[in-house]
């Protein structure tokens, strides 16, 4: 046993490190074991080279049930990833899709293979000067290229990792991960079965491929010259021959599953950008917790003289919403009556205005001018009551962004500001409440258009 051997915490397996090769043996119960090596021989991969054939003649040996675990780097030379980059930065440009986040000159950016990882992976080294390498286009592809390239060559079924070095959220450090897999189990679901105390297991689903590449990488070393390992001892992680897997894209989260899909001030922007007036909503209920957070992020907004213009009635029943729409809609067809419309001319705008009948929760934000001054001049009077309606209207959009943060859709709606009176009796509100309009809340029917692009230099004027 080398000098530098461990001992697992748990007793009877025992890990060493020795010649490049890292063992994981069973203990006197017959517990299952696994040993992984890293490959010598692999010459300098060039672009054309067969991965398959330089690994079979590094490793003739190979046998069903091996799991190899091959750095991105070889697998990109090969495939002729390699190009001319004096300026690195451009070539993180041309592979980033989205920034994630961004802190001085580190990019952490979702490339166009969809992982979210630093500089989009393009790599400066162990390639010659003046050039970078790409990830391969699609290290699935990759993947199963090399595989089937292996049982052609030596009639064995294995599975395939392609791996590349990630930094982790919350984690110090960094470690290989699977970018591509072939023949591999990537994910394995324990989610219905129990624990060895007969806990339901509701969460745990365990990121197989990701675990091979860390043991695989322990061995190959970052600057050793050995880009490929090979790992023995666990069959149940490779599918059958005909069974390429689902491969690593299987590892990426969903927009919608990512809670950390965002940087901070990335998430900022991307919320207010992401802010769309939705008109259609689904049935399904509104937690009214994530409109509380809402109103807590409104009440950030600034105001004068250290006052809270801000108050946010909420309407979470269907019997309010209905009383206040009915009693807004009727004062409205008066109003319109009274200014000569049509019946038909009538008929159409309030069909046009129920865009707040359609929303399962509704909010009222309200401007209250507690802590006003009041100086008994009328230019000095109108401008403070403008300063409180500013207050209000910053309350408002931070209501609407943080809405957005929470994945729920809305629309600011002005139609209270004409009937605040009709408002404030309905719903029996203090008569300094005023009624800054309705945002209709819920979750979208539809993905809301996209925003067009603006050019902020053309709102900008530079004294």
């Amino acid at each position: 046993m080398a000098a530098d051997e461990k001992h697992s915490p748990a007793g009877g397996e025992r890990h060493s490190r020795a010649g490049g090769e890292r063992h994981s043996r069973a203990g006197g119960d017959g517990r299952p074991a696994y040993r992984v090596w890293a490959l010598s021989g692999i010459p300098e991969v060039r672009q054309g080279d067969d991965l398959a054939k330089l690994i079979a003649a590094a490793e003739p040996a190979l046998a069903d049930g091996d799991v190899l675990l091959v750095t991105s780097k070889i697998v990109s030379k090969a495939e002729g990833r390699i190009v001319e980059a004096t300026d690195r930065e451009a070539a993180i440009d041309a592979e980033t899709v989205r920034v994630v986040a961004r802190r001085g000159a580190l990019r952490i950016v979702e490339n166009r293979q969809g992982l979210v990882m630093a500089a989009a992976g393009v790599d400066a080294s162990n390639t010659p000067a003046g050039t970078v390498l790409l990830l391969p286009k699609d290290p699935d592809v990759s993947a199963r290229a090399i595989r089937d390239g292996l049982r052609d060559t030596l009639g064995v079924n294995v599975g395939v990792v392609v791996t590349d070095t990630f930094g982790r959220p919350w984690r110090a450090g960094l470690t290989d991960v699977a970018i591509g897999a072939a023949g591999v189990r990537v994910l394995d679901d324990l989610r219905g079965g129990a624990d060895a105390y007969g806990n339901p297991l509701s969460a745990t689903v365990v990121a197989t491929a990701d675990e091979l590449a860390a043991a695989g990488d322990l061995v190959k070393g970052k600057a050793a010259g050995r880009p490929v390992a090979v790992l023995r001892g666990l069959p149940g992680a490779v599918s059958a021959a005909d069974d390429p897997g689902e491969g690593a894209r299987a590892l990426v989260r969903s927009p919608r599953d990512d809670m950390f899909r965002l940087g901070t001030s990335e998430a900022i922007r991307e919320a207010m950008r992401g802010r769309r007036t939705v008109r259609a909503f689904t049935d399904e209920p509104v937690d009214p917790g994530a409109v509380r957070r809402a109103v807590a992020t409104a009440l950030t907004a600034p105001a004068p003289h250290h006052t809270t213009p801000w108050r946010f009635v909420l309407l979470e029943s269907a019997g309010s919403r209905v009383r206040l729409l009915d009693a807004m809609r009727d004062a409205w067809i008066a109003d319109l009556r009274r200014d000569g419309r049509s019946e038909e001319s009538v008929a159409r705008r309030v069909r046009r205005g129920d865009v707040l009948r359609g929303a399962p929760y509704l909010a009222v934000p309200c401007l209250v001018m507690d802590g006003s001054h009041t100086y008994g001049d009328t230019r000095r009077d109108t401008a403070e009551r403008e300063m409180f309606v500013v207050a209000a209207g910053a309350g408002v959009q931070n209501f609407l962004v943080a809405l957005a943060g929470e994945r729920l859709g809305s629309a600011w709606v002005s139609s209270t500001m004409f009937c605040r009176d009709v408002v404030r009796e309905v719903l029996d509100l203090p008569a300094g409440w005023d009624p800054m309009g309705a945002v209709a809340i819920g979750h979208p029917a539809q993905e809301p258009k996209a925003r067009p692009e603006r050019d902020a230099e053309a709102f900008i004027e530079v004294r």
